[in-house]
């Protein structure tokens, strides 16, 4: 109880303190609701297209022989334990959602460094059958942009995504619709005042 009285503002300033406190945590919760920031903890495809300048990929995906088998999860989170996967879908999210939210996408999609480790990890851990008997297996991300070997993606660069790398480069990508982050009685309201 001490502490608490310690930390606790004097009485002419609960009230504001409060009425801070509620804006800040409010903010906050807004934020994760109009990110979508729970979903990308979900292996489901249509998390990466939350960000609009994703569509091609998305859209590149649908269309190619990887959607049968791989999520985007499958290839662009690390599975060998359970703890860096969810650290590293956390940490992902979380810039994910803190870029579009704050709209600061970029126009061309580079993938990170730590991304890049793990789509290396993910190509051999799925196709382990038919490079086991090459270097390949021995090859990192890291090791690559040091000029010892190469990454899958050298030699097989238009797998999953083709040649896309922006939006303009696919500008009528055919996507699904996004529900609208909105609440219903919101968007009942704005499309009555139209």
């Amino acid at each position: 109880m001490k502490i608490i009285r310690k930390l606790s503002p004097p009485p002419s300033w609960r009230l504001p303190v409060i009425l801070v406190l509620g804006i800040f945590f409010g903010l906050g919760f807004l934020t994760i609701h109009i990110s979508r920031a729970p979903s990308y903890l979900s292996d489901k495809p249509e998390t990466c297209i939350n960000c609009h300048v994703m569509y091609p990929q998305y859209s590149t995906w649908m269309h190619s022989s990887h959607r049968e088998r791989a999520t985007c999860s499958d290839c662009h989170v690390p599975h060998d334990n359970f703890f860096r996967t969810y650290y590293f879908k956390a940490a992902d999210g979380a810039r994910h959602a803190t870029i579009f939210t704050a709209r600061m996408e970029p126009h061309v999609i580079r993938i990170k460094s730590a991304g890049k480790t793990a789509v290396q990890e993910n190509c051999i851990r799925c196709h382990i059958d038919f490079v086991s008997m090459t270097k390949l297996v021995e090859v990192t991300a890291g090791s690559a942009a040091k000029g010892e070997g190469k990454v899958c993606w050298d030699c097989h660069r238009e797998v999953p995504h083709g040649t896309v790398n922006s939006l303009a480069a696919a500008p009528h990508s055919l996507i699904p619709r996004l529900p609208s982050v909105l609440p219903d009685w919101l968007n009942k309201y704005l499309k009555n005042k139209k």
